[in-house]
Formats: C-alpha cells, sequence, structure tokens
C-alpha cells in the first residue's frame, strides 16, 4: 500500500492546512487488516462490498501497483477516530475463494496516529467487518 501515506497526509492538510500535511507524512500509522469469506460469488460479492463502502465515505482510486486477475481492489476515504474527524483509509482486496461461491476479502484500514491513541484504523477495519458480514 504503498501510496497510504501520501493519501492521508493530503486528507489531514485538506482539514488543517499544508503544515499539518507535512506532520502527518511523519506520524506513524494505526494499520488494522481482517481477512473475511464472504458466502457469495466474485460479482455479488464485489457489489456488496462496493456498498457497503460507498455509503463510508469517497472512493478513492485502487493503488494500480495491486496485481489484477482474480482479484479486485476499491478504496476509500472515510472517517474514524473522534467524531469522525481522523481520515481513515479503507482497502478491499477481493478475490475469489476455493469454490465458485465464496469470495475472500482483505480488509486494511489505516489513519494516522498522533499522541491521543484512537486506534482509528483499527476500530474502522472492525466496523467495516461487521457491516460486510450482517
Amino acid at each position: 500500500m504503498d501510496d497510504e501515506d501520501e493519501i492521508l497526509a493530503e486528507a489531514v492538510g485538506a482539514l488543517g492546512g499544508r503544515l499539518s500535511r507535512l506532520v502527518a507524512l511523519r506520524l506513524p500509522k494505526n494499520v488494522h487488516e481482517i481477512t473475511l469469506t464472504l458466502p457469495l460469488p466474485p460479482a455479488r460479492a464485489r457489489a456488496r462490498v462496493s456498498a457497503v463502502l460507498d455509503r463510508q465515505g469517497r472512493r478513492v482510486p485502487a493503488d494500480r501497483s495491486a496485481p489484477a486477475g482474480r482479484r479486485s481492489t476499491m478504496r476509500v476515504l472515510t472517517g474514524g477516530g473522534a467524531w469522525n474527524m481522523n481520515p481513515v483509509l479503507v482497502t478491499a482486496v477481493l478475490t475469489a475463494g476455493e469454490g465458485e461461491d465464496t469470495t475472500v476479502v482483505l480488509l486494511r484500514a489505516a489513519a494516522k496516529e498522533g499522541l491521543i491513541k484512537q486506534r482509528a484504523g483499527e476500530r474502522t477495519a472492525k466496523r467495516l467487518a461487521e457491516l460486510l458480514t450482517d
């Protein structure tokens, strides 16, 4: 996820200005990954994940270095932490499962973490995993 830092820094900068963008580039990230197996064929799983992500925030172009083929990648920038003010970049990578009726989804949520640890990436990943499995 090469461009995560840049996307998150731009989002922080949009909230706090150019200096906050520069500071955000140097902040550590809170990253959490969850792997889910959805009992849906890839096309239906892609539609479900897309619908859930679209309700959470705005789409961000997927990383172009990600391999294509049997995989599809979606990204969204959403809010997390206190009052949902901390930008969180969520990446969902969908891969066809072993059977025709399953799809494996890797959810990765990353957020910049300041002095006050909000664990926005971890909490957002768990929230989205719950929405996808309901």
